[in-house]
Order: structure tokens, then sequence, then C-alpha cells
């Protein structure tokens, strides 16, 4: 007879871990989020550069915001990650375990890379209304008083866009944002998956949270020079506003096209350092929080 699978953990105790794993890493990180975006909308056309340095938009943050402004849009970022995360690891678990052979030998880089861009693009597509008030809500201190937002949370940020912008606007920047996904899951979860077998195998290091912090340090590395310029692209689209009742970018390509000519080729990568330094700790976080609700599950739950 052949041997059974071992017990998994419900369909959805897998998404609720991703959550909550997403959630606990963004309480940790907004702050770097926020850096990274006020970076990418800084000297917006122009070469000249609002914040000369991560660190020195940092300083100008907490000069002018105060130590609160730090956190500016952390309800959305919990909601996209309720939204986003919950969504896209969810998926690539139940994909991963049923692309599992039943000798427990996982699926091939391949196949890792095309689920969790199939993961994905889902989940950015149920994320994007949180990561338009997110963008919106981050951007915001940086404007003159008079063109504020005011956003006081996500959901008043998500009802005054309903009533003032239509509801499609909760998914403006939708393709960007699947594209990024798709590069940031293949890239990420993929590389984290083969860069734990990887470390596994040479039988230097056990499964523990050094192999996950080491594992994930090399997926936010090699995840964020591969997204970052489809990151700006979604950054722009989605904090853009209309002038003269027309959309000031008309698409992604004219948004890179017009960073590329007005800002130099490499402003595609601006804010590389807070996009790293959040990417870098938020992969870290989440796939150890993951990882360890996991093994709690199974020794709590399931093994008894």
């Amino acid at each position: 007879m052949a041997e059974a699978k071992p017990k998994t953990s419900p369909k959805a105790v897998k998404f609720l871990f991703g959550g909550l794993a997403g959630m606990g890493a963004t309480v940790f990180v907004q702050p770097l989020d926020l850096v990274k975006n006020r970076m990418q909308l800084s000297g917006q056309g122009t070469k000249a550069r609002e914040y000369k340095t991560s660190f020195h938009a940092l300083v100008s943050i907490l000069r002018n915001e105060g130590v609160g402004g730090i956190y500016t849009g952390l309800s959305a970022g919990l909601l996209r990650q309720a939204t986003y995360t919950t969504t896209r690891l969810g998926i690539y678990t139940i994909l991963f375990e049923k692309m599992t052979d039943a000798d427990g030998r996982p699926p091939n880089f391949l196949f890792k890379a095309l689920i969790g861009m199939t993961a994905g693009a889902t989940g950015a597509f149920v994320g994007t209304p949180a990561e338009v008030a997110l963008i919106r809500m981050t951007a915001d201190g940086r404007l003159p008083a008079d063109q504020m937002r005011g956003y006081t949370n996500v959901f008043n940020a998500l009802a005054r866009i309903t009533r003032e912008e239509g509801l499609s606007t909760l998914w403006r920047g939708c393709v960007p944002t699947m594209a990024r996904a798709v590069v940031v899951n293949a890239a990420q979860l993929a590389s984290y998956s083969q860069t734990k077998q990887a470390l596994l195998d040479s039988g230097y290091v056990r499964d523990g949270i050094l192999c996950h912090f080491c594992a994930s340090m090399i997926s936010g590395l090699v995840t964020t020079a591969a997204s970052m310029p489809v990151d700006i692209v979604k950054t722009r689209i989605q904090n853009m506003r209309m002038i003269d009742g027309k959309p000031e970018y008309k698409n992604g390509l004219e948004v890179l096209m017009r960073v590329v000519r007005n800002e130099g080729f490499f402003s595609l990568w601006k804010g590389f350092t807070p996009y790293y330094a959040r990417l870098g700790p938020h992969t870290v976080l989440t796939f150890i929080f993951l990882e360890q609700m996991n093994r709690l599950y199974k020794t709590h739950v399931l093994d008894r």
C-alpha cells in the first residue's frame, strides 16, 4: 500500500497564517515603506531630488511630521497584508503542496516560479485597493497643506476615493501592481524555496530560524533588484492626480519613459536602499512568523 501523505493544516488556516505573518512583519517595517514611497515620488519629473538619501528622507519626515509621522499609513499597510499576503501565501502554499510528489519531493524551480507568479497576481488584484490607499497616505506628508488628501485611516481613504473619484479608482494601477507582484513572487517565493533547499542540502545549516533568515535575505536582494522598475511605475500611477480632467500618465510605459528621460535611467531604482531595507526584513519576518505558526500548529493540533 502507498504510504499516506502527512497531515497538513486546512486551507483556511494556510490563508490565515499567511495574512497574520505579513501583518506582523508590516508593524516592524512600515517606516521603511514610507521612506521608500517618498523616495520614489521625490523630484518627480526633474533631475533634482527632494531627498538626497534615504537617511535624509527619514530625518526630514521625523523633523516635519514627528515620530508618529513615520507610521503614517500603517492601517493601509495592515489591510494590504490582510488581503494581498493572505491570498498570495495561501494560494502558494496550497499549489506547492498539490505539486509536491507523494514521496515528499518538492516541485522544480520552474514550477516554483510559476506557482509564485500565479499566487502573486491573484493576491495583487485582491490587494490593489489597500495599495492605492497606502501609496496616497504615505505620500500625503510631502504635499503642501492645500493639496493634502488628509485621509484619517484606510477605511476613510477607501470611502473617500470611491465617493470622490469612483469605485474603479480603487483598482487604479492594477496592471502594474499585478506585474510587480508577478516579478516579486517569482523572485521572492521561488528564490526563497530554492535557497532554503540549497542551504539544507549543503549539510551546513539545519532547518530553523538561521536557515530561514539566510534564505530570506538572499531572496530579498534578488527580489529588490528585479522588481524596482515596476514598483516605481505602480507608485507613480497610484499617486497621480487628474490634470484638466486627464490623468497625469496614460499607462505604465509612459511612466517608465518619462522617468528615464527626465530623471535618468538609474532613477528606476530610486529608493533601492529603503526598498531592500524594507523587503529584506519583511521577507525575513514574514517567513519566520509563517514557519513558526506552522510549526506550532503542527505540534499542538495536527500531531495531537
